[in-house]
């Protein structure tokens, strides 16, 4: 790849980013996309770099472009703050864990730990726990899928609990406190299983997680195996210096 062909591929990267981040962070009045020659005199770019990005964001489903309409966004992913996501901090009214996600329910089996889990949640293998899956859903759509592994004795509070909302609000109807949240956050494609779950077309990026959540003496009851779409969801992080306090 000569000189050139290095640098049209970083322009049209650039310009994917900052199309990708617009469209998410819902910068579009009414989700209408610049026309491709604005877009050119906004970034100084050519019409080729232009459409190429355009075409990538288009790629990932997150733009739709109509002859003779233009191009609108057709996803607006939901932001969360980090210490939110990790149950942690009371929700914020807006946020999707204030009771405005619904469960849907797959299974609930009490089983033996599996030897990966065990290990994970320090306990002997075999150790009784509770496997509970559902599918997230947040306007009756399909954002995510999550497999639980739940120790005793907490597993027998959630077992008759009503599953109403997302899983920090069952925790709390179950009358279960935590202390810490740990989350390893890695990438996924979207296999034909997972696909067909959440609604998606197979390959679709995801983010994947594993949670571990501690009770108030910092024991390990709760692990977590999560799938979330990576074009619905948007985890949002500031960190503050104490020097400047």
């Amino acid at each position: 790849m000569g000189p050139v062909s290095r640098r049209r591929v970083h322009e049209v990267r650039r310009l994917r980013d900052i199309l990708r981040g617009a469209v998410q962070d819902g910068c579009y009045p009414d989700g209408q996309v610049p026309s491709e020659v604005e877009l050119m005199a906004a970034h100084q770019a050519s019409r080729g770099t232009v459409r190429a990005a355009l075409a990538l964001v288009r790629g990932e489903g997150l733009i739709e472009r109509l002859q003779g309409v233009g191009t609108h966004a057709v996803v607006r992913p939901v932001k969360t703050p980090l210490p939110e996501a990790h149950g942690v901090i009371k929700p914020s009214r807006q946020s999707m864990f204030n009771q405005r996600m619904q469960p849907h329910e797959i299974d609930r089996t009490v089983l033996p730990a599996p030897p990966t889990v065990a290990v994970r949640l320090a306990v002997p293998e075999r150790t009784p726990c509770l496997r509970w899956d559902y599918v997230a859903l947040y306007d009756e759509e399909p954002i995510a899928i999550a497999t639980n592994y739940v120790l005793f004795p907490e597993a027998k509070r959630l077992r008759h609990t009503p599953f109403v909302s997302d899983w920090y609000r069952l925790l709390e109807d179950a009358g279960i406190e935590l202390s810490d949240s740990e989350f390893t956050f890695d990438c996924e494609l979207a296999d034909p299983p997972l696909a067909s779950v959440l609604g998606i077309r197979e390959g679709a990026p995801l983010i994947a997680m594993e949670q571990i959540i501690y009770d108030r003496d910092g024991r390990p009851f709760d692990l977590a195996f999560i799938h979330t779409r990576g074009e619905r969801f948007r985890f949002v992080s500031r960190g503050h210096s104490k020097e400047l306090s």
